[in-house]
């Protein structure tokens, strides 16, 4: 999965109910302050090309987790990615985030305490994220569009079973969505500063030479109970389903699944094999 190197790749923080408490992430943020309490707590960075130490590793797979040399829970993040273009004013700040296609992505993490920024947990080396090989065209990124009928599904296969990961949710839970997640990404991207987990998304934009293409992740959905309190291990299957309501429910792609035939029109899948180098 190399077409992507040139594209700076973002995530949003706690853009849907609970996940951030569930993940033992909420304290990170207890001194951000935000203008809407139900919203994003910001954006983080995990991958900027070009950039010198970890971020600048390309960290994304579609078929692999490469877990960390050093001893922690590694937890997979459910959730959608967007390919986006980006336009910029001639001062350099986000003027345009226009979606182009969409698709399942797995943000896995670090379980660690004690880290400085939120991407500390994200980019631990290659193929420690996740995307789908088949992206959807998003067409009109705004209700009544393609998304709308949209769900994800997440799936863990260990020792031969296969187990529920993350609900089953529809992709307009998320808190900020469509037009209102689009005017808080520009004004983020161009606001954020360098404070407690956040850091300067604009500055590394600039580094980066401004690039015209992102991959923003917005945001993890909720765990199962299963999914909570268990961890990744070398052999496990990681699955993360982005599926057409309107085409399937939620027990056959369960069973599409289980059968590994996630290969249907109106799926986006990913589906990485864990292992250690």
């Amino acid at each position: 999965m190399e077409a992507y190197k040139n594209y700076v790749g973002l995530g949003v923080a706690g853009n849907f109910a609970l996940h951030l408490e569930q993940a033992g992430e909420s304290a990170d943020f207890k001194d951000v302050v935000s203008e809407d309490p139900n919203g994003p707590k910001g954006i983080f960075p995990f991958y900027i090309p070009g950039h010198e130490g970890q971020l600048g590793v390309y960290p994304l797979s579609c078929d692999t987790i490469l877990l960390p040399n050093e001893m922690c829970n590694v937890q997979p993040e459910p959730e959608v990615a967007l390919i986006c273009d980006l336009d910029y004013d001639s001062e350099g700040n986000i003027i345009d985030i226009a979606p182009k296609f969409f698709g399942a992505y797995n943000d896995c993490s670090l379980r660690k305490e004690g880290a400085a920024k939120i991407s500390h947990k994200k980019n631990w080396g290659e193929a420690s994220k996740g995307l789908s090989s088949t992206l959807i065209p998003v067409g009109s990124f705004e209700k009544g569009g393609v998304m709308e009928t949209y769900r994800i599904a997440s799936f863990l296969r260990r020792e031969g079973s296969l187990l529920r990961y993350g609900e089953d949710v529809e992709l307009t839970g998320y808190s900020y969505f469509y037009g209102k997640l689009i005017n808080w990404l520009k004004n983020q991207i161009n606001t954020q500063l360098d404070f407690g987990p956040l850091e300067p998304i604009q500055s590394y934009l600039k580094e980066a030479g401004y690039p015209k293409q992102a991959i923003i992740s917005i945001g993890a959905t909720r765990y199962t109970h299963f999914g909570e309190t268990n961890f990744l291990r070398e052999g496990d299957e990681v699955i993360v389903v982005v599926y057409d309501n309107n085409k399937y429910c939620m027990n056959p792609i369960l069973s599409m699944a289980n059968r590994g035939a996630l290969d249907g029109e109106g799926i986006s899948a990913l589906v990485q094999k864990v292992v250690r180098g």
